[in-house]
């Protein structure tokens, strides 16, 4: 083994060092302790959904930026690991991803769900993620590009929806695409106060909501904003 391979044993090394300690010191103390979560954040590759300028900052606790988008950023490991834990994905599941971003959410979704629709409203990061996807051998996942803000009726209804951003508020369009049964997942409210909200479609006209943490991530492109002036 010459130099080169030394050198790119020593830093795989790293990366599963690094991986591994993401798992352990972020994301199991969020209470992220289904198995089969943790064990995709182990297959599934963090690092190749990154952009090459912050491909050391794979495996840390932040928000990355997603280059050419103003403002799009890709959710902290911890967010994105409890998201998945609690929509407990099925492989029978049709899923809308909202913010495609660097297409490693979808990844994680697509390993659990039968087939994950992805909407991004930029054609470049779209481009990226459906190449990383691909590089990934991630075959169902569809990157559609658009404005996924009140969500995506073409393939509705779904039995999951994720909004890989905030939102100051949840648009009703997006809740009525769920299926009756159907479980949304998405960050909602205006910093500093912002809570993961899982809803639940009980019924036709019925929706039950569990707030599962705080966290502050950087909003949905066109995001419905609140009136400031409701009182």
């Amino acid at each position: 083994m010459g130099m080169d391979g030394k050198n790119m044993a020593a830093e795989t090394m790293n990366i599963e060092k690094a991986r591994f300690n993401m798992i352990e010191q972020q994301i199991r103390p969020w209470n992220v302790l289904d198995p089969s979560v943790l064990g995709l954040l182990s297959i599934v590759k963090r690092e190749n959904f990154v952009p090459a300028a912050y491909r050391d900052l794979a495996f840390a606790d932040v928000e990355l930026p997603l280059g050419a988008a103003a403002g799009q950023m890709m959710l902290p490991p911890k967010v994105e690991a409890r998201i998945l834990q609690e929509l407990s994905v099925k492989n029978t599941d049709t899923v809308l991803e909202i913010g495609t971003g660097s297409g490693y959410m979808a990844a994680l979704i697509a390993a659990k769900a039968e087939y994950v629709y992805s909407v991004e409203i930029d054609p470049e990061l779209a481009a990226t993620a459906r190449k990383n996807l691909a590089q990934a051998s991630v075959a169902n996942v569809s990157v559609e590009v658009g404005d996924g803000a009140q969500g995506w009726p073409a393939h509705a209804p779904y039995d999951v929806i994720v909004v890989s951003a905030s939102t100051p508020l949840l648009p009703a369009a997006i809740a009525n695409q769920l299926k009756i049964g159907g479980r949304l997942a998405a960050v909602v409210g205006e910093a500093p106060a912002m809570q993961l909200q899982i809803v639940t479609r009980t019924d036709a006209n019925a929706f039950a909501t569990v707030s599962v943490f705080e966290t502050v991530v950087a909003p949905l492109a066109n995001a419905m904003a609140r009136d400031p002036f409701v009182f």
